[in-house]
């Protein structure tokens, strides 16, 4: 008999929910998945136009039309596409897995020399290009294995200062040893890739000139990084990549829900290790030599960890973003503004003032103090975080309302 009031009373409680006043709050995960479709034709017309441009560099010719200085894209896009690779690396541990790594630089470091040994007149191996792009990924996943399996049980800062130790250990050892790596010189030249001489006749000048193999190396490049894109968005919609949010989210919790920690690091360290070894693969043969091993320093690791922060942690298109902002600034407008404040001062003399250069990393400080401030998420961040905000805001929403 009592139990009949708290039924009546109970009836009237449940209606508002049933109500069309609150049916518009559930619109927006409704239309979530609409603009799927937008983005990923937004990223097949910026594929397309990365496949042609090195045939038709039509921002080249606007800009002479204009008067302007010549941006040279297709030479810099390969060094945008290495740190694109980079900045996926660095992702996969920092954002998928939650590892707080500063030692980005050293995996890198690894896979240029590799590439540089495997490939050089001075060693007796002469693989080529093509044979680095194995052997480099795999010496760096063995250095990743190496570093992460007596770091299991660090965690945040801990695990930061020993990876930024590694790295500087790393930088120290290449220049140190001189009878392999020939110290503050660098391992040079590391020849083009080689090509079929039925293909180097039919190109022609092509061949002679060099461009040839530029074009090689660019789609080369272009491919491997769309290549590991797609494995990327896998990875984010399979069993791995739930095991990886789940550990940076909560070890514990990860490891009472039956996953394995310390084999989910492991597999972190590893990926993104191969990921930078086969980065800088490309990047020696781009850049025909090792360069000097203080190339490879901390800021390196600083510089691909902005991208990944700019950009989104976590995010897939957020670390392609933030390597093209970044990257493409540093390495093709600020020589423009250099050149044109130079122009407008009437003097060539290198002042530092005059050189925008000098400014990048004052730039770069205050480009992450503001995206902390104002979208402390990323430019483009992750779905899932996106997805989760999205579902937040309406029940914020009914709260202030009640």
């Amino acid at each position: 008999m009592a139990t009949e009031p708290a039924t009546k009373g109970a009836a009237p409680a449940a209606t508002p929910s049933a109500t069309p006043a609150e049916t518009p709050s559930a619109t927006p995960a409704g239309t979530a998945p609409a603009p799927a479709g937008k983005k990923n034709l937004l990223g097949l017309i910026v594929l397309a136009l990365a496949v042609i441009y090195p045939l038709a560099p039509f921002i080249d010719w606007g800009l002479a039309a204009i008067g302007a200085p010549a941006a040279n894209l297709d030479r810099h896009l390969v060094s945008i596409f290495v740190f694109a690779m980079l900045a996926l690396a660095l992702n996969l541990q920092v954002g998928y897995a939650g590892l707080l790594q500063l030692g980005i630089s050293a995996f890198f470091a690894i896979g240029v020399y590799t590439a540089a040994i495997l490939t050089v007149a001075k060693y007796p191996f002469q693989l080529e290009l093509w044979g680095a792009l194995v052997a480099a990924p795999i010496a760096a996943a063995g250095a990743g294995l190496l570093l992460g399996a007596p770091t299991l049980r660090l965690r945040g800062d801990y695990l930061a200062l020993v990876t930024l130790g590694f790295a500087e250990v790393m930088r120290v050892l290449l220049l140190n040893l001189e009878s392999v790596t020939d110290g503050p010189r660098g391992l040079n030249p590391v020849p083009a890739p080689w090509l079929p001489s039925t293909v180097e006749s039919l190109a022609g000048r092509a061949a002679t000139t060099g461009h040839l193999h530029q074009l090689v190396i660019y789609y080369t490049a272009l491919g491997c990084l769309v290549a590991l894109v797609v494995v990327f968005r896998n990875i984010e919609k399979s069993r791995l990549g739930r095991a990886f949010v789940a550990l940076r989210e909560d070890e514990l919790a990860s490891a009472c829900v039956g996953q394995n920690p310390s084999r989910i690091k492991l597999i972190a360290f590893a990926g993104g290790a191969a990921v930078a070894g086969l980065a800088g693969a490309l990047y020696a043969t781009n850049l025909t030599t090792t360069a000097e091993p203080n190339t490879y320093d901390f800021n390196y690791s600083v510089m691909v960890l902005c991208c990944v922060i700019i950009g989104g942690l976590g995010s897939v298109r957020g670390a392609l973003l933030g390597a093209a902002v970044l990257v493409g600034f540093d390495n093709v407008a600020s020589p423009m503004l250099t050149r044109w404040m130079q122009k407008s001062a009437g003097s060539d003399t290198g002042n530092v003032l005059l050189t925008f250069s000098n400014w990048r990393w004052i730039i770069f400080g205050t480009a992450l103090v503001l995206m902390m401030r104002y979208r402390p998420r990323g430019l483009w961040p992750a779905e899932r975080r996106r997805e989760h905000d999205g579902d937040a805001q309406p029940a914020r929403a009914q709260e202030g309302s009640a």
